[in-house]
């Protein structure tokens, strides 16, 4: 009785790697893009991927002076989590100094160096997204105070 149920679901298992059942792409594009990934996918057992993640280590590093200096400009922002390994900061929402609307923020640090490339913040109101003009004002004054800090801390 067993092996009465048991062998229909094996030979479901043994059908999912098969071939048989593909559809191949009409359009010649597909067909290439295809052709690629079947090309850069390499096949590995479960035993393999769990081994390989476990070996592999991501180093992630994020500039200091823009970590810093982040916290800085955005220091009237209620924090909710930030975590120094992957470069990400999340605000609540909270009103500037002088300032009439509410903002949330959320900065990702994604690079070591201390270039424009390696901050992206995303500015939200309660109303919608932040306007540009506002996120690259913000994103100058993150920047700006972090060549500040690098600066002072090269006198020491």
């Amino acid at each position: 009785m067993r092996i009465v149920l048991i062998a229909p679901l094996l030979l479901a298992l043994a059908a999912c790697g098969s071939n048989l059942l593909k559809v191949t792409p009409s359009d010649p594009e597909e067909r290439a893009n295809d052709r690629f990934l079947n090309d850069t996918q390499t096949r590995t057992t479960l035993g393999e991927a769990l081994r390989a993640r476990r070996n592999q280590e991501q180093v992630v590093q994020v500039n200091r002076y823009i970590w810093a200096a982040s916290l800085q400009v955005l220091d009237f922002l209620p924090i909710q989590s930030v975590d120094p390994f992957t470069g990400v900061i999340v605000t609540g929402f909270g009103t500037p100094p002088g300032g009439g609307r509410a903002y949330r923020a959320t900065v990702l640090i994604q690079d070591p160096s201390l270039d424009a490339r390696s901050l992206n913040v995303a500015l939200q109101t309660r109303n919608g997204a932040a306007g540009a003009a506002t996120v690259r004002a913000i994103e100058d004054a993150i920047l700006t105070r972090a060549r500040q800090l690098r600066v002072a801390d090269n006198r020491l």
